[in-house]
C-alpha cells in the first residue's frame, strides 16, 4: 500500500507525471528518444500506451486502466510475456511450413535414429555390453546410476536421448528465422523434454523403483514430509531450510569487522586487520545487489575477504539494503552514487591513498560505470579496477538474453510497477530455469520422492537468502544495458554526459569463469575491446559463483592468465585461451600479488573501531542490512 499512498492520483501520475515526461525530455535534446543516451537518473521509458501524446483536441484519459490490466496479467503469467512466447512459436512454425527440405531432413533423421535404436535393442539380446548409440550431453548426470544401464531402462534412456537429438535438429534455426526466436523455441522445447525425462517418472525410474521396494515405500513418506515442510515454510513466509540452518554472522560472513558508514542504500564494512602493517591503498568491494555480499565471505576457509585481509590488505565491503516497495523509485544512478559515497568516505578518511575498486557480477558493471565517470571527470582516486565475472558489453550476454526483449521487459515493468520491486522468488525462478535439470527436477526427485535431504552447504544457503530489486533501477538496467547495450555503444550518459570505458587509465584485472551461464566468459572478455589501459585477464574453471569462490587448496582448480599491454593487438577469446599460460590451483594468490604490485607500500594497520573522517564505528559486521529478508 506504500506505493498507492505515494500516488493519490494514479491516472495523473502516469499521464501527466514523471513517467509521461521522459519522451519530451529526449526531444528537448534534439535527439531521437530511441537513440538518445540513457538518463541514468530518469524514470524508465513508459510502457505502451502510457504517456500518449494528445491527438488533436483529445488527451487520452484511460491509459491507467491498461496499466492495471497488464500488471495483473503479468502477475498471472509469473512475469513471462505471452507475446514473446507466441511470437517465437509463430516464427518457427511459419518458416517450417515453407521449408519442405527441412521437413524431409527431419523425417530422414527420425528414420535413422529409429534404425539405430532397433539395432541397439537387437544387440542387447545377444550382448549385454552393447555400445549405446546416443550419449547424454556434457554435464548431464541424470543417467549416471548403474541401474540406467540395464534393460529395459537403457532403452528408455536411448529413446529419450534420440528424441532430444531430433528436437535439437527440429528447433535449429531455419533460414530467415529470427535467431532469438530460434533460441527461445529450442529453450522451451528443452524445458518440456526435461520435464518428460524418464528420471522424473516414478514408473520409469529404476532408482526410484528399487529404493521404494527396498524401503517398503518409506522413502515416499519421508519425501512427502519434506514437501509439506517446504510448502509450510513458504506459506508462513519463513526462510528456506538452508537459510535457516546457516545464518550470516553466525555460520557465514564471520570475518571480524565493523560497519563504519551507513546511508539509505548501503552499509560499509571495514574488516579488522590481521597483520601489523597493511598495504597503503585499500580495497573497496562492490558486490551485486541482486544477491547478498557474503558470497565473498562465506566460511573462514573459503572467504575471499579473509584471504585478502590475511595478505595485508585493508578491505572494505559494501553491503546493500534489501529494498522494499518504498524504494521503488531508486535509480541505477543511485547505485553509482552509492559507490562514489563509499569512495568519498574512504579517500576522505585515509589521506594519500588510492583505492583498488573491485566489483563482482552486477557490482562489477556499476564499478566500471563509476570508474569511467571518474576518469571522464579527471578523478584520479583509483589505483586499479578489478571486475569479477562482470559484463560491460551485453551483446552476447548468454542464456539470460532469452528473457530480454521489448515485450518481456514491458511485462516485467508492469509487474514491478504493481509491486514496487522485483521479488527474489520471481528473479531466482529465471536462474533456475536455465539449469532446471540440476536445480529443479533432480532436486524434486531426490528430496520429495527418494526422501533424501541434502546436507546444507554454504553457497546453497547464500543462494536462497534472496533479495529484491527496485522497480525503476531494474527497468533502467534491463533497458539501458541488456536490451540496448548502451555502455559500450557510446550512448550511456551519467549526469547528462556520455561516459566511455576507454577513458579508464588505471590497470585492470578481469576474471571470467569457464562454465558461467550468467556472465559467459567470452562476454566478460570483451572488456579488452573497450579499454586501452593495461588489462590482465584471468579465466578460471568453475561457474559464476564456484569459479570466484576458488580458495587456495581447493581441489581441481586451475586458471589461465595473460596481460594485454596498451599497444598490444586484440586477440579473440578462443585464440587467447589457446595461447594463455595455464596454472594449477586458485587464482586468488595471483590477484593478491597483482594488487600489491599496483599499491604504493605499507603503512601501520588501520583499526576499524577508531573513528577516522567520515568512517565511524556503527556496529559489528555483518551489520544490519544483510540480515533483512
Amino acid at each position: 500500500m506504500a506505493h498507492a499512498e505515494r500516488r493519490p492520483d494514479l491516472r495523473a501520475a502516469m499521464v501527466g507525471g514523471e513517467v509521461a515526461r521522459v519522451p519530451s525530455e529526449a526531444h528537448e535534446d534534439g535527439a531521437n528518444p530511441a537513440r538518445s543516451p540513457l538518463r541514468v537518473g530518469a524514470a524508465p521509458p513508459p510502457a505502451d500506451g502510457v504517456g500518449l501524446r494528445p491527438h488533436g483536441d483529445y488527451e487520452p484519459q484511460f491509459d491507467y486502466v491498461d496499466r492495471f490490466v497488464r500488471a495483473s496479467t503479468a502477475r498471472l503469467t509469473l512475469g513471462l510475456s505471452p507475446h514473446a512466447i507466441g511470437a517465437a512459436w509463430f516464427d518457427w512454425s511459419l518458416h517450417m511450413v515453407r521449408s519442405p527440405g527441412r521437413a524431409l531432413d527431419l523425417w530422414q533423421a527420425a528414420l535413422a535414429k529409429q534404425a539405430r535404436l532397433g539395432h541397439f535393442a537387437a544387440s542387447c539380446l545377444s550382448d549385454r555390453k552393447a555400445q549405446p548409440p546416443f550419449a547424454p550431453r556434457p554435464g548431464d548426470h541424470r543417467f549416471d546410476a548403474p541401474e540406467w544401464r540395464e534393460m529395459p531402462a537403457c532403452m528408455l534412456v536411448q529413446s529419450y536421448l534420440a528424441m532430444e537429438e531430433w528436437w535439437a535438429l527440429a528447433t535449429s534455426r531455419v533460414h530467415g528465422m529470427s535467431p532469438k526466436h530460434s533460441e527461445r523455441v529450442a529453450f522451451m522445447v528443452g524445458q518440456l523434454l526435461d520435464l518428460l525425462a524418464p528420471t522424473n517418472n516414478p514408473l520409469t525410474n529404476p532408482v526410484i523403483i528399487e529404493r521404494s521396494l527396498a524401503e517398503g515405500g518409506e522413502n515416499v513418506r519421508r519425501g512427502l514430509g519434506h514437501l509439506i515442510d517446504d510448502i509450510g515454510r513458504e506459506l508462513a513466509g519463513q526462510p528456506p531450510r538452508s537459510a535457516s540452518a546457516m545464518k550470516p554472522g553466525k555460520d557465514l560472513a564471520t570475518t571480524p569487522g565493523t560497519v563504519v558508514f551507513r546511508n539509505h542504500l548501503f552499509e560499509l564494512i571495514q574488516y579488522a586487520p590481521m597483520t601489523a602493517t597493511v598495504q597503503r591503498d585499500p580495497v573497496l568491494v562492490t558486490p551485486a545487489w541482486i544477491m547478498k555480499y557474503y558470497i565473498l565471505d562465506l566460511r573462514p576457509e573459503n572467504s575471499l575477504v579473509r584471504y585478502l585481509v590475511g595478505r595485508g590488505h585493508t578491505v572494505l565491503m559494501m553491503s546493500w539494503l534489501n529494498p522494499g516497495p518504498e524504494q521503488r523509485d531508486v535509480t541505477l544512478d543511485d547505485y553509482r552514487r552509492a559507490v562514489m559515497a563509499a569512495v568519498d568516505a574512504i579517500s576522505g578518511a585515509y589521506k594519500d591513498t588510492r583505492i583498488h575498486l573491485t566489483g563482482y557480477c552486477l557490482g562489477g558493471t556499476i564499478a566500471a560505470i563509476a570508474a569511467a565517470t571518474m576518469a571522464r571527470d579527471g578523478d584520479d582516486r583509483l589505483a586499479s579496477l578489478t571486475l569479477l565475472a562482470a559484463q560491460t558489453d551485453f551483446s552476447e550476454a548468454g542464456e539470460l538474453m532469452l528473457f530480454v526483449d521489448e515485450s518481456q521487459i514491458s511485462v516485467l515493468e508492469d509487474m514491478m510497477w504493481a509491486q514496487g520491486v522485483l521479488r527474489g522468488r520471481q528473479m531466482s525462478g529465471a536462474f533456475h530455469l536455465l539449469r532446471s535439470n540440476e536445480l529443479v527436477w533432480s532436486r524434486i526427485i531426490k528430496e520429495y520422492v527418494l526422501g533424501e535431504r541434502s546436507e546444507v552447504f554454504d553457497i546453497q544457503a547464500w543462494s536462497e537468502d534472496l533479495t529484491r530489486m527496485p522497480y525503476k533501477m531494474h527497468s533502467q538496467y534491463l533497458r539501458g544495458l541488456f536490451l540496448e547495450n548502451r555502455l559500450t555503444a557510446g550512448r550511456f550518459a551519467v549526469e547528462g554526459r556520455v561516459i566511455a570505458l576507454k577513458d579508464i587509465e588505471v590497470p585492470m584485472l578481469v576474471v571470467g569463469t569457464e562454465t558461467d551461464h550468467i556472465a559467459p566468459w567470452r562476454s566478460v572478455y570483451k572488456a579488452n575491446l573497450f579499454t586501452d589501459s593495461e588489462l590482465t585477464f584471468v579465466l578460471t574453471n568453475g561457474g559464476h559463483n564456484a569459479g570466484i569462490v576458488s580458495e587456495p587448496g581447493h581441489r581441481h582448480r586451475r586458471y589461465r592468465m595473460g596481460v594485454k599491454k596498451p599497444l598490444d593487438r586484440y586477440r579473440d577469446p578462443d585464440t587467447w585461451a589457446a595461447q594463455a599460460d595455464v596454472f594449477e590451483g586458485s587464482w586468488w594468490p595471483a590477484w593478491a600479488d597483482w594488487l600489491e604490485r599496483q599499491s604504493r607500500g605499507m603503512v601501520p594497520a588501520r583499526d576499524d573501531r577508531v573513528p577516522v573522517g567520515a568512517l565511524h564505528p556503527l556496529g559489528a559486521a555483518p551489520g544490519e542490512y544483510v540480515l533483512q529478508r
